[in-house]
C-alpha cells in the first residue's frame, strides 16, 4: 500500500473520510469507516478486501507496518498529523488511525435463515443449528458493537436488525465490536414484524428476553423448545420490547437477577443469552 503523505485537509483523495459523522451520507456512499488501530489490523490481517484505503498518523503508520506491503498493495495510505487528521475528518480520531471501506453488499432475510444458504465452512461449524440474534429499535451504536462481539464468540448464527436500529457498520459499533460487525452476517429489515412472521414461518421459535418477574427463567425456557432452534428477541434499552412483537413470541424468559435491580444492558443479556444457548446445546437438550 503505497504512502501518501498528506499536507492540506482540503485533498480531493480524503473525499471518503469527510462529514464522517453523518451515518446516512456514509451508506449513500456505500462505504464504511473503521476506526482505531487494534481495529484497523483486524481487518489488515484477515486480508481486508474491502478497504479501499488507510487515513493515519506516522505512530498509527508505524504500528501496522508488519501488515503492510507497500511494494504489492495500490491501495493508498494517507499519513499525516494528528490535528490535520482531526481537521479532515472533523473529530478527535481514536488512535489516529481510520480504514475506509466498501460496505457488503446488503443480504436478505432468507439467507441466514435456510442452511443451504450459508456456506460449507458454516455449515461444518454447526452454525445451522445456532440461534439468531433479533433487535427491535436496539439505537446506541455500543449497544450494537458489544451484542455483534458476543455474537461472534458466542456462536450466534446472525442478527436481524429492525429499520429503527443503529447501524452495525458505523464506526463506533464497528470499533466497539472489534470488528465483529463486519464479519458476523446480519440483515436490516424494511418491515419489522412481517420479519418476525417470516423467521417463525421458516421453523424458529422466537424467546423474547424481558426482565418481567412473571416471566419463566431463560434456562427453563431452553430446556423446554431446544428441539428447535431459537431466535432471541431483544428490544429498546429504555422500554423493551414493542407490544406488537410481543404478540409474534413463543415464549417470554428472564435472566434471573439479584433483588433490587431492574435489568440488565441489552448486550449483555445478548451475551447471557447466546451462553445459555450453547450450554444447553453441548447438553444436548
Amino acid at each position: 500500500m503505497p504512502v501518501v503523505r498528506i499536507e492540506s485537509a482540503g485533498d480531493p483523495r480524503l473525499a471518503s473520510y469527510r462529514n464522517i459523522p453523518d451515518r446516512e451520507l456514509l451508506v449513500r456512499r456505500g462505504i464504511f469507516i473503521a476506526e482505531g488501530r487494534l481495529v484497523v489490523r483486524r481487518l489488515l490481517a484477515a486480508g481486508a478486501p474491502r478497504v479501499q484505503s488507510l487515513l493515519v498518523s506516522d505512530a498509527a503508520l508505524a504500528s501496522l507496518d508488519d501488515l503492510l506491503d507497500a511494494g504489492r498493495d495500490p491501495r493508498p495510505i494517507y499519513v499525516g498529523s494528528r490535528d490535520l487528521l482531526t481537521e479532515i475528518v472533523g473529530f478527535n480520531v481514536h488512535r489516529g488511525c481510520l480504514a475506509c471501506g466498501e460496505r457488503p453488499a446488503a443480504l436478505p432475510l432468507e439467507a441466514v435463515l435456510t442452511s443451504s444458504d450459508l456456506s460449507a465452512e458454516a455449515r461444518s461449524a454447526k452454525v445451522d443449528r445456532a440461534p439468531l440474534i433479533l433487535l427491535e429499535e436496539v439505537g446506541n451504536p455500543d449497544n450494537i458493537g458489544g451484542i455483534f462481539r458476543s455474537a461472534q464468540a458466542l456462536g450466534a448464527r446472525a442478527i436481524v436488525l429492525d429499520p429503527r436500529c443503529s447501524d452495525p457498520l458505523y464506526r463506533k459499533a464497528i470499533r466497539v465490536s472489534m470488528g465483529s460487525s463486519l464479519e458476523v452476517p446480519f440483515v436490516k429489515v424494511a418491515e419489522w414484524l412481517p420479519s418476525l412472521e417470516a423467521i417463525k414461518s421458516a421453523g424458529w421459535r422466537l424467546i423474547g428476553l424481558t426482565p418481567a418477574p412473571n416471566a419463566a427463567a431463560l434456562t427453563h425456557v431452553l430446556t423446554a423448545r431446544w428441539g428447535l432452534p431459537v431466535a432471541f428477541l431483544l428490544g429498546h434499552e429504555g422500554s423493551g420490547l414493542s407490544e406488537q412483537a410481543r404478540t409474534h413470541l413463543d415464549a417470554e424468559a428472564r435472566i434471573p437477577m439479584t433483588p433490587g435491580v431492574d435489568s440488565l444492558n441489552v448486550a449483555t443479556a445478548a451475551a447471557i443469552a447466546l451462553y445459555e444457548a450453547g450450554r444447553a446445546r453441548d447438553l444436548g437438550i
